[in-house]
């Protein structure tokens, strides 16, 4: 999610969906859009303790009930050692990431996400957790073509976009409106393992995942287990005319005949037209070299996790949204 990106960071359509208020009819949005969410006692979605906790409207999406088995399964799929594995340079004393993105941060945050890696079979499940992490990496990759380990070991070697760029020099990704104003002095530059930018996505995000977005950014880069939150969240969320992440590698999105005339089919390159499109996916069949760099990553965590790829890895022919 780099200054560039025009189109997968261009949530406030379905963003505003989060922000579910009082009413029936905006309460169904947790369940509609937001089905992997809770809805609060407010009448607001999202998935701290304050929304899935005492007093959550079960009729309107998940609500804890004494854990998420959905959270178990995901440890059946990547243990501590395959993570390590994965993320092989993450804490090389030349990624600004050292010591802050661990395995317990990961687990405990995919808790938070029923469905996350586990709404298939064993297959699917690996491949959506193969593909989550590419993106990731790509997302705050430290890698270069002869990097010790080949260039797809350095995926979250970044905490925050620009790795040592002090923050005074950072842009201040602000796109000011009176849905999403931007606070003084705060910038909303790349954060986390899918780089949150922009205040329009800090602040649906902060409103689902329980902290300031628009005063306190910084608590991305402050809380591992939120930080991974925020990727996560994005992985899961739809905005509309696109499909989450999630529902194309747990195979239950179909695409619409719009979609198939534009190539957009399942598989992994649509999750890069889903971040990135704008950038990546040109329709000419060439592919773009950061998708190069998914796809490097993705082919390598696929292996490890003993699965195919699947098709339509790249999105080259596809249109973008």
């Amino acid at each position: 999610m780099q200054t560039q990106r025009t189109d997968a960071l261009a949530l406030r359509g379905a963003m505003v969906l989060a922000r579910a208020r009082t009413s029936p009819a905006r309460r169904v949005c947790c369940l509609v859009t937001n089905s992997n969410g809770c809805c609060s006692k407010y009448g607001y979605c999202g998935i701290s303790d304050a929304h899935c906790g005492s007093g959550c409207q079960a009729g309107y999406g998940s609500c804890n009930s004494g854990g998420n088995p959905g959270a178990a399964a995901v440890t059946e799929y990547i243990s501590s050692s395959l993570f390590d594995q994965i993320f092989l340079h993450r804490n090389d004393p030349a990624c600004s990431s050292n010591g802050f993105y661990t395995y317990d941060a990961f687990v405990t945050a995919a808790a938070a996400f029923p469905g996350f890696g586990t709404a298939g079979d064993a297959a699917t499940n690996k491949r959506e957790l193969a593909a989550f992490l590419a993106q990731i990496s790509h997302e705050t990759t430290g890698g270069w073509a002869a990097a010790p380990d080949g260039p797809y070991s350095w995926g979250l070697c970044w905490i925050q976009e620009g790795m040592k760029t002090p923050a005074d020099q950072m842009a201040p990704y602000c796109a000011e409106s009176a849905e999403y104003p931007c606070a003084p002095g705060k910038k909303y530059f790349g954060r986390g393992p899918m780089q949150l930018s922009w205040n329009y996505n800090y602040v649906p995000a902060g409103q689902a995942l329980g902290f300031d977005g628009l005063n306190n950014p910084d608590a991305v880069t402050q809380d591992a287990v939120l930080a991974f939150k925020t990727a996560i969240w994005f992985w899961m969320t739809p905005r509309n005319p696109k499909p989450s992440c999630h529902e194309v590698m747990a195979g239950t999105w179909t695409p619409s005949p719009a979609d198939v005339a534009a190539g957009r089919l399942p598989g992994f390159g649509l999750t890069t037209n889903i971040i990135n499109g704008g950038l990546e996916c040109s329709g000419t069949g060439t592919i773009h070299g950061q998708e190069t760099d998914r796809i490097g990553y993705f082919a390598r965590y696929a292996s490890l996790f003993g699965v195919s790829t699947g098709d339509n890895s790249d999105c080259s022919r596809q249109q973008h949204y």
